[in-house]
């Protein structure tokens, strides 16, 4: 096995600074906006939607990550070794990045349904439902987790720092998840878009509306890639730089998958904006659909004959 241990003080003192400038408004915007998102989704609303319980997981998922980014930051500051609690914050911060992401591609395959098939989607789509899928993900992400620093289990000296150039296996699962959940998000949110756009042609009296849904549904998007891919691109690399064993390449790419898990983590910030809005579109939208099922309805009644779902919207 190659050894690649070559460092740059200077460099890692940089990126050390980097973190702080990140997380530290991080933690002091992220905190209040997530306390106050978890208030009003938890108590100030009155009826449990599926948007309802995949922002409650969301949020669960974004206050776990604000909870490991202090330890984070002293481990990298002080070198700190592992042991049982490096392990236990570790266990917490390789779940929350995961939860988030699939809870993201969930709420993007919910809006897909609920406004592609409307007829379908008070069978396919419910609040116990879309609690029972968010509860098996915890358990798979937990039990992945726990496993995920057992590889690295007497390799690695220090915490959050991986020295050793042996391929990470189970870096390379995270990594193919996410690129799948990417390619969902992006095909149901063109497909939504699309759809949208095909009802504001029709209606224009809707036009304010659905422009605002626009804006909602294109700006969750940019704002899951702009976040998260870098990062799992890095991570890919960083993975066949330990194939191959190129000792040239390790430490800038070490280097840049600690600036970019910097960029993704503040993704936990973005989200108590992006998600409000994201509950008050669905609310809204929602208000197209009964119309829009109605005359679907009475159509199937008189012609007697079934049609594609998928043409509710258009």
């Amino acid at each position: 096995m190659v050894n690649c241990t070559q460092s740059n003080d200077t460099i890692q003192d940089g990126v050390l600074l980097f973190q702080l400038i990140v997380y530290i408004p991080v933690l002091a915007f992220g905190i209040p906006l997530n306390a106050i998102a978890f208030w009003v989704f938890c108590w100030k609303l009155k009826r449990w939607t599926e948007t309802r319980v995949y922002l409650i997981n969301l949020m669960i998922a974004d206050c776990s990550l604000l909870f490991a980014l202090p330890f984070l930051i002293y481990f990298h500051r002080r070198q700190h070794q592992t042991g049982k609690l490096c392990f236990a914050i570790q266990c917490i911060y390789f779940t929350n990045m995961p939860m988030s992401i699939l809870i993201i591609t969930m709420i993007a395959i919910d809006r897909y349904i609920a406004i592609k098939f409307p007829l379908k989607a008070k069978t396919l789509r419910s609040p116990l439902k879309s609690a029972s899928m968010c509860g098996l993900l915890w358990i798979i992400l937990v039990i992945y987790a726990y496993f995920h620093p057992k590889f690295e289990e007497g390799e690695e000296e220090f915490c959050f720092q991986k020295r050793a150039s042996r391929p990470n296996y189970s870096s390379l699962l995270s990594i193919f998840g996410y690129f799948v959940a990417l390619g969902i998000v992006v095909f149901c949110s063109v497909e939504v878009i699309k759809c949208l756009k095909k009802k504001m042609s029709e209606s224009p009296h809707e036009t304010k509306l659905i422009q605002k849904a626009l804006h909602i549904i294109s700006v969750n998007l940019c704002v899951f890639i702009l976040c998260f891919l870098p990062l799992y691109t890095v991570l890919l690399l960083r993975f066949a730089v330990d194939v191959a064993g190129a000792c040239s390449l390790v430490w800038p790419l070490r280097m840049s998958v600690h600036i970019l898990a910097c960029l993704a983590n503040a993704n936990c910030c973005l989200d108590g904006f992006c998600y409000y809005f994201a509950a008050k579109e669905f609310q809204e939208i929602s208000s197209l659909l009964p119309p829009c099922m109605f005359m679907r309805s009475r159509m199937n009644q008189s012609q007697e004959s079934q049609q594609p779902t998928d043409q509710v919207m258009t």
